[in-house]
C-alpha cells in the first residue's frame, strides 16, 4: 500500500474524543480537566490576555510611535479585464452598475479602477481613482475616464 492510493476521504473524519466515559479509557473520571478549580467548572475559558499573575506580554511591551492604518482609504478596486467582461460595449459604468454585476459590494467606499488585463469596449466609467495605466486604456479603446468626488 502506498500514501498516494489513500482516498481522501480516507483520514478526513476524525472520531471525537469521548471524555468522562471511566477510567479505563484513559480521559475518565475528571475528562481532562484536572482536579478542582475554575478549570474544571462547565463554561469557564481562559481569556487569552491574561497570564495568571504575570505582567501581560501587552503590558510589557513599550509603547512608542503612531499608526496610521484606521486612517488609511480603502477602496474597491475593480480591473479593467473585469469591466471588458461583465459590460457590453457603449455601458456607462457607475458604482450602482458595478454592484448589480457583483464586481464592487459596498457603494460606500471609493472605486479604484486598475489597469490589470485589457480592453476593446468602447465604456464611460464613472470612478474614484483611476490608475495611469487603467486610464490610458479606457481611453485608448475610445472610451471616456470620469473622476468623481470621494464623497459622491
Amino acid at each position: 500500500m502506498n500514501i498516494t492510493e489513500i482516498t481522501k476521504l480516507a483520514g478526513s473524519h476524525k472520531r471525537r474524543k469521548r471524555v468522562g466515559r471511566g477510567t479505563g479509557s484513559g480521559s475518565g473520571k475528571t475528562a481532562g480537566r484536572g482536579n478542582n478549580g475554575f478549570g474544571q467548572r462547565s463554561g469557564w475559558r481562559q481569556r487569552g490576555l491574561q497570564e495568571g499573575g504575570q505582567m501581560p506580554s501587552f503590558r510589557r511591551m513599550p509603547k512608542r510611535g503612531f499608526n496610521n492604518a484606521q486612517f488609511t482609504t480603502k477602496y474597491n478596486i475593480v480591473n479593467v479585464s473585469s469591466l471588458e467582461d461583465c459590460f457590453d460595449s457603449g455601458a456607462h459604468v457607475t458604482l450602482q452598475s458595478l454592484q448589480e454585476v457583483g464586481l464592487i459590494r459596498n457603494v460606500k467606499l471609493p472605486v479604484k479602477i486598475l489597469g490589470d488585463g485589457g480592453l476593446t469596449k468602447k465604456l464611460t466609467v464613472d470612478a474614484t481613482k483611476f490608475s495611469k495605466s487603467a486610464r490610458e486604456k479606457i481611453t485608448s479603446a475610445g472610451g471616456e475616464v470620469r473622476e468623481m468626488k470621494k464623497g459622491a
